[in-house]
């Protein structure tokens, strides 16, 4: 067979088969026209790039933030409100700083004390950015102003605390000199003022106070030591006042029991005075009577209970001990 049947025919045959159809001349139906089309592309493109050059110059300011619109590295604005802004293409560029306030720890240092304690301090410190321009100017970055700020605030730390004995600084509240993150605040401010950072220590504060390693027994010795002789001052000041109140309450003492004595030999004295007046209204109306009872009364204090008496029966005494009337 040297005609193939059309079914068997392979797609390479069908291809060249149809190639050698086409006229001569003709343009493929998937052909573009540059020449009608060439325009409106090249336009679409163009638009597209500029679009994206606008996009990518747009520039948006959250809340809690400057941005910052830079010209050639000179700072042209500073956009602190809320909102979109723009840049011009290939010229300006921008930079965000935090307008919020931010949290920095600080190093810890080691320091002496007034009264030559070697201590270790953890501070931290509440910063912000309140002139962004002269921050950028004078430090660059956030990073440098706040290796700035460091240094700063622990050369005043430094300072303060070394005017400072040991139980001051661990008393803050007790300090006679105010306080000390007060102090310290100020003091750091004053010095980024005078450099013109543009930035604000709003807090400083002692997180942590430690004392080396290889001092600690002997500074709890010293403690122990120190609380050891607090612990007998107050103990001789009150053995003190315990004897000086027992001498006042013996003194009240006597003093009440010496006026009652003399009020009661008063009352006695009276008393008797008054017993004796009755007596006498009484004994001068019966004077045998009188007789009789002091002869009584002499007996009570002569005779005992082993005293024997010898009387004659005739007697007038044995008559009456008798109950014979003479």
């Amino acid at each position: 067979m040297t005609d193939k049947d059309p079914k068997f025919v392979s797609l390479e045959e069908r291809f060249s088969m149809n190639k050698k159809k086409k006229p001569a001349g003709k343009a493929s139906d998937f052909q573009i026209d540059w020449k009608k089309h060439g325009k409106i592309i090249a336009g679409v493109i163009v638009g597209f790039i500029v679009l994206v050059i606008l996009l990518t110059n747009v520039y948006v300011v959250k809340e809690g933030e400057y941005k910052i619109v830079r010209q050639f590295g000179e700072i042209v604005k500073v956009v602190d409100e809320p909102g979109l802004g723009v840049t011009v293409p290939f010229i300006q560029s921008t930079t965000t700083v935090p307008k919020y306030l931010m949290n920095y720890e600080i190093s810890e240092a080691e320091i002496n004390t007034l009264d030559k304690r070697r201590i270790i301090i953890d501070n931290y410190a509440v910063w912000k950015v309140n002139n962004p321009q002269l921050m950028i100017a004078n430090a660059g970055t956030l990073i440098n102003a706040e290796a700035r700020m460091e240094e700063f605030i622990y050369s005043v730390v430094r300072t303060e605390l070394g005017r400072l004995a040991y139980a001051e600084i661990i008393n803050d509240e007790d300090s006679s000199r105010g306080s000390l993150g007060e102090q310290v605040t100020a003091r750091v401010n004053e010095l980024l003022s005078a450099d013109n950072y543009g930035i604000e220590v709003l807090d400083v504060r002692i997180k942590r106070t430690d004392l080396p390693v290889e001092n600690e027994q002997a500074v709890y010795q010293d403690m122990i030591s120190e609380r050891e002789k607090i612990a007998q001052k107050f103990l001789s000041e009150g053995d003190a006042d315990k004897r000086r109140i027992e001498a006042e309450t013996d003194r009240e003492v006597r003093e009440i029991i010496a006026n009652a004595e003399r009020e009661a030999a008063v009352i006695i004295s009276e008393g008797e005075a008054e017993a004796a007046r009755i007596y006498n209204e009484s004994f001068s109306k019966d004077p045998e009577f009188y007789n009789l009872f002091r002869t009584l009364e002499t007996y009570k204090s002569t005779i005992g209970e082993d005293t024997v008496i010898m009387l004659p029966s005739d007697s007038p005494y044995a008559q009456i001990l008798s109950g014979i009337t003479p």
